[in-house]
């Protein structure tokens, strides 16, 4: 047994897996082993030599005077070879050996050790797994199968990206490397589970992060993103140095810089523009590319009515709704847009509903002051009529 304890040596050493908890381990799967031997309900231990490795099983017997009746007696005679002093009814422990148990116990210590061996490395991927959450990992696609995409992380560990994290359009090749946001490690019966995207919009600001030294310094703030994957994402960007300037820094020389993070994208566009406390300027930004007249913004509904330009009215909105939708996640305001034609039509119509709404209340007093008169003529005109009657009596 000397080379198992030299092979608990080195995985002590190599590894940081207990020598100790190895062998317990194994001291019980040998015990397990032989219960079909010595029965279960027999009392015996199998205890492993913490220095050489051997393993010896004890089982305690009762001394009889005679001949033992059951495996879990032993002779008077016996037992005084062990032990001179015992005595009838005492219990003595015996080293006892089954016909299998050398073969058994190298068996069971080898699968042990093989068993430590791959939890040591589930453990260590998922520390090292865990440690990557919200970044990005590097891998190679090794396989695409049922509307999913296998990825090699390295040489022991793989995960998948699934179809609702992959970017509507982009093309999977076998050898591929391809950028992978981290969303979450989670714990399973079979080990760990990666959980990585290529929609989130987290995968955009660490591609800045990594390609913009600013950004990866704190110089500039990532102050917020909205992204529809494979399409288009908006980043808000400040300079926490007045000397530097933010949607710069991003955009790199020649638009060098964004222009390496669109690549890695597969061509999604990316709208850079500078954040700013002021909400009223942040949605103005925020509505880049088009022009925008004016902002009235009303922050306790977070909500803004935004005029453009008439020529700039498609633009505001883009296809589909597209840059009114993610300008409004960006700033995180209910956007409502209109061209200088529909606001004046729109402060028209508000103003003529409120003369028509001050003539209606003029009309209502009124019609309600003619009711009350004629209320009170009726009134005069039945007490008028008692008096006569009462005259007449």
């Amino acid at each position: 047994m000397s080379e198992i304890i030299e092979a608990l040596n080195q995985l002590e050493k190599e590894r940081n897996i207990s020598k100790d908890l190895i062998m317990d381990a194994i001291e019980k799967s040998v015990q397990a082993a032989c219960e079909k031997d010595f029965g279960k309900e027999s009392d015996f231990s199998v205890i492993m030599d913490r220095e050489t490795g051997e393993i010896q099983i004890f089982t305690a017997k009762v001394v009889v005077p005679d001949a033992p009746m059951s495996p879990n007696e032993i002779s008077l005679d016996d037992a005084r070879k062990l032990n001179p002093d015992v005595q009838v009814d005492d219990e003595i422990t015996v080293e006892t050996t089954t016909q299998n148990f050398g073969r058994i116990a190298a068996q069971k210590a080898r699968n042990i050790i093989v068993q430590a061996i791959k939890e040591s490395e589930k453990i260590s991927a998922f520390v090292k797994f865990s440690d990557k959450k919200d970044d990005i990992l590097t891998g190679v696609i090794q396989r695409i199968q049922d509307n999913s995409v296998r990825i090699s992380l390295d040489d022991h560990t793989e995960t998948i990206l699934s179809e609702k994290e992959m970017i509507p359009g982009e093309v999977y090749r076998v050898g591929d490397r391809i950028k992978v946001y981290v969303v979450d490690v989670k714990e399973s019966q079979k080990g760990f589970r990666i959980i990585v995207s290529r929609t989130h919009p987290n995968l955009v600001k660490r591609l800045f992060e990594r390609e913009v030294a600013e950004v990866a310094d704190g110089t500039v703030e990532i102050k917020s993103i909205s992204r529809e994957a494979g399409s288009r994402t908006k980043i808000a960007v400040y300079s926490n140095d007045a000397n530097v300037d933010a949607v710069g820094a991003c955009v790199g020389l020649n638009g060098t810089r964004v222009n390496n993070i669109v690549e890695n994208l597969m061509g999604e566009k990316i709208d850079i523009i500078e954040w700013d406390e002021d909400p009223a300027i942040y949605i103005e930004h925020a509505l880049s590319p088009s022009k925008v007249v004016s902002v009235d913004v009303t922050p306790g509904e977070k909500s803004a009515k935004v005029v453009v330009p008439d020529y700039q009215l498609s633009l505001a909105i883009g296809k589909e709704g597209q840059n009114a939708r993610l300008a409004a996640r960006l700033t995180g305001y209910k956007i409502d847009i209109k061209s200088e034609t529909q606001a004046r039509q729109a402060e028209m119509d508000e103003e003529e509903y409120e003369e028509y709404e001050e003539e209606y209340e003029d009309e209502a007093f009124e019609e309600e002051a003619e009711s009350v008169e004629a209320e009170e003529a009726e009134a005069e005109e039945a007490v008028t009529e008692e008096e006569v009657e009462e005259n007449e009596e």
